[in-house]
């Protein structure tokens, strides 16, 4: 009997439960920032593969306007590798201030902005996906990859 009257109770088990409930807790958000660094990395990997690519496609093109063109379809294709075919992304091409960025010793800069979607977030906690913004650039000189002959 307890000194109030009443029965004991018996709370054999109880720090178990306990034990598993605030693993749950603890478990559940620390899984979730995982997996969204996991995306992020991967994307980031995915932007840089992708301005490399562009550049270098940009630079083996015969001129300005087919470079642009392969530009994007080669920032396209190196997201996609990555898992990243949904993502958003933005190509700019800036050649130092040449008129035609495929002549004499034009050096071309390639940006690629894009953004990854943190996973598993519930549209009630937020009003859609967060996302991560992530941006890389990459300089080619244009005689790298081919002779300019003009």
């Amino acid at each position: 009997m307890s000194p109030n009257g009443g029965r004991r109770r018996d709370e054999a088990g109880s720090a178990l439960v306990e034990l598993v409930w605030l693993g749950i807790l603890l478990l559940v958000p620390l899984l979730w920032i995982v997996v969204s660094v996991f995306d992020v990395q991967r994307g980031a990997f995915g932007v840089e593969s992708a301005a490399r690519s562009a550049a270098r496609a940009y630079a083996l093109a015969p001129d300005d306007a087919s470079g642009r063109e392969r530009a994007r379809a080669a920032a396209r294709q190196a997201l996609a590798d990555q898992g990243l075919e949904d993502a958003p992304v933005d190509v700019a091409v800036d050649c130092g201030g040449f008129a035609d960025c495929h002549s004499g010793t034009a050096v071309i800069t390639v940006r690629v902005d894009s953004r990854v979607e943190l996973p598993l977030m519930p549209d009630v906690l937020g009003g859609g996906a967060p996302s991560f913004a992530l941006a890389s650039s990459h300089t080619v000189p244009i005689g790298q990859y081919q002779e300019i002959t003009r």
